[in-house]
């Protein structure tokens, strides 16, 4: 019997919707700082009207936000008492372990009335995302624990879905949604965030999702795919140093195997993207960082090899792509100025029958 398709859900009649922000993980902010640079949708588009059919947006986020104390946090207490429904979590930094240490907190955010005490971040996520609508991971310390959850770290940080659990669903059957990024590329974010208050509208179909919880037509193709220097790698052409125009995955770049759309999308308004403007793809997009890409600036373990493949077969393309391009480079040899016609067509010849 075939596998019934999961079904849409749908808010009835949803008028607005609010995006509940939380940076109180173990994070820099960056994540925030980074949105503001969108414009495919820009976050003033979101919350503006801008974008047609969506409910009204309200996001609540501290960086961005004017409101502050008392007057900021009563979104979080109303999100945590169900007042203020519908709406979507978003996820920022790493979530700590507040399990291993005798006292303290690792991170928090607002008091507790009853106690008087901080509450912590692990506190809320367990608060709101019961409630939540979706929940979305903004930059790689949400989604897999990023550089605060490096071997070694005193706070056992980790990702929302090691948290959670990968198999968590909302109220709604939403999974959680990734988006990596170390700080998240602005228009991935924006997105992604557009698609799920679409859906939320009945406008689209399930966000559809890879292994890691990433948007598939994001994080689909590697950094390599879409590099400005690809063709140099096929050429068997590498860079010795910074500042070459040539492939520098012998410098430290990871990119052929880093799942990211940096290099196609750029950083801001199509411009930039790490390799794009010289810099090394350190994997900052997937599960295993920072760990399994480090150090940085050292060959990637398979790089030697593959580019070791690529010199060799890379000199006889460039030989036979030479004489091609000599050919293709030299007008025909009719074009000129003479009496006669030397192009090798005859007129055709007209007379009575």
């Amino acid at each position: 019997m075939a596998k019934a398709a999961p079904q849409l859900h749908r808010e009835p009649d949803v008028k607005e919707i609010h995006v509940v922000w939380m940076t109180t993980g173990l994070g820099c902010d960056g994540d925030s700082v980074s949105i503001t640079a969108a414009s495919l949708p820009s976050i003033e588009d979101l919350v503006m009207g801008a974008i047609p059919g969506l409910p009204k947006v309200y996001v609540h986020n501290p960086v961005i936000a004017y409101e502050v104390g008392d007057d900021f946090m009563r979104y979080w207490y109303q999100a945590a008492a169900g007042k203020l429904d519908p709406f979507v979590l978003v996820m920022e930094g790493s979530i700590p372990n507040e399990k291993i240490k005798k006292e303290g907190y690792w991170a928090a955010l607002g008091t507790d009335s009853r106690t008087g005490q901080p509450i912590t971040t692990n506190e809320w996520i367990d608060r709101l995302a019961p409630k939540a609508l979706a929940i979305v991971c903004a930059g790689t310390c949400a989604t897999y624990g990023g550089i605060h959850a490096m071997e070694g770290n005193p706070t056992g940080a980790m990702g929302l879905a090691d948290y959670l659990g990968w198999n968590w669903r909302s109220k709604a059957g939403l999974p959680i949604v990734n988006v990596p990024g170390c700080p998240v590329q602005p228009d991935n974010m924006m997105e992604t965030l557009l698609y799920l208050l679409y859906q939320v509208a009945g406008l689209a179909p399930m966000i559809p999702l890879d292994e890691q919880l990433r948007p598939k037509w994001l994080f689909g193709r590697t950094v390599h795919e879409g590099c400005d220097r690809g063709g140099y790698f096929e050429q068997g052409q590498f860079a010795k140093e910074y500042g070459s125009p040539e492939c520098i995955v012998k410098l430290g770049c990871w990119g052929p195997v880093v799942n990211c759309n940096v290099t196609k999308r750029g950083w801001m308004g199509g411009i930039g993207g790490c390799p794009n403007v010289g810099g090394i793809c350190i994997g900052c997009t997937m599960p295993g960082f920072p760990d399994k890409f480090m150090p940085f600036m050292d060959t990637p373990p398979g790089a030697s090899v593959s580019s070791s493949t690529s010199g060799l077969y890379g000199v006889v393309i460039r030989s036979l792509r030479s004489i091609t391009q000599h050919t293709a480079n030299t007008e025909p040899k009719w074009r000129h100025r003479r009496s006669t016609l030397t192009t090798g067509y005859q007129p055709a010849h007209y007379g009575n029958a």
